[in-house]
């Protein structure tokens, strides 16, 4: 037995330890639980439960989030009276993506910030683990790192404004389509776009998303040019875009809405086709290079591979 615990002399007094500082957390936690419990109490007590409500019971998370809700209003007012080229070009992504939030400039920036500041610590904190710090690349992958976490944001906004530009491309035309239908039944052009707004929200909700903004835009007294370029805005769709001044251009010079809107559904049905069309005929060009680099020279070692053990065992 003595022998035992001389062996294991290290691992008792390492449980030992734990088990006195786990005591001793548990207790500090008790005592804080109960002082704060108590001034709760009083609180309430001499304030009538109002500074119980505003400071008792303010907990380390409620503090955070004003933190970040006061930083976010500073950097929301800060870059909301910039106009620069870029915050409207940053706007119009943002709204593109489908972010519609008046502080989503100043969560961008908040984010960004946080993140490549979050990760250059990180790195920092994690890279000497696997390497010296005093290494000429240590540095450098701190700073990528940041750089990711900086450039982060921006390539995810991108990818969802690519992403929603796609479904919007893929439903235009049976947005089209489906006007012109409720074009024919009588309605009129605010109608046919509540009525096509409902029948597309199950196949494309992005798109009919936009397609009620549109008419709230119109109930809230803008014309329906301005909410149709509004609306091409939105999307960021040259089609869009076009669609909004045909609109405009039939209304000013008197002409059929129907039949404008026909041809141009049928312009757009051909114009997916032929968009269609050209994916099948590049797809060979594009299946050229997985062939040439996986394909080929898995061919040229299965065709050569007994050439050659032949020619070597006819030499030998």
């Amino acid at each position: 037995m003595d022998t035992l615990i001389a062996q294991n002399t290290d691992l008792l007094i390492t449980a030992f330890v734990f088990v006195a500082a786990t005591a001793a957390a548990f207790g500090v936690m008790a005592v804080v639980r109960v002082r704060g419990a108590v001034k709760r109490r009083a609180a309430g007590i001499v304030g009538g439960g109002s500074l119980a409500e505003s400071g008792g019971r303010r907990s380390f998370r409620q503090a955070s989030v004003e933190a970040v809700q006061k930083l976010v209003d500073y950097t929301t007012r800060h870059y909301a009276s910039l106009d620069t080229g870029n915050m409207k070009l940053l706007r119009a992504r943002l709204v593109q993506a489908g972010i519609f939030d008046p502080r989503a400039v100043g969560l961008f920036f908040v984010l960004r910030g946080g993140l490549a500041v979050g990760l250059g610590g990180l790195a920092f904190a994690l890279l000497p683990t696997v390497m010296d710090a005093g290494a000429s690349s240590f540095w450098g992958l701190v700073g990528v790192a940041g750089l990711a976490g900086y450039l982060g944001p921006s390539l995810a906004l991108d990818r969802i404004v690519r992403q929603r530009r796609d479904e919007y491309r893929t439903g235009f035309p049976d947005f089209m389509d489906l006007l012109v239908v409720c074009a024919d039944a009588g309605l009129g052009m605010e109608g046919a776009l509540e009525r096509v707004g409902r029948e597309l929200a199950d196949s494309y909700p992005a798109l009919a998303q936009n397609i009620h903004i549109t008419n709230l835009e119109i109930r809230a007294g803008r014309t329906l040019t301005e909410a149709l370029e509004h609306f091409g805005d939105r999307l960021g769709l040259e089609e869009v875009r076009s669609f909004a001044t045909l609109i405009q251009q039939s209304d000013e010079l008197g002409s059929s809405i129907t039949d404008a809107l026909r041809v141009y559904s049928e312009d757009m049905r051909h114009k997916r086709l032929s968009l269609a069309e050209e994916k099948a005929y590049s797809l060979p060009v594009k299946l050229s290079v997985p062939l040439m680099i996986c394909v080929f020279p898995v061919l040229f070692v299965v065709i050569l591979l007994p050439v050659y053990v032949r020619v070597k065992m006819g030499a030998y």
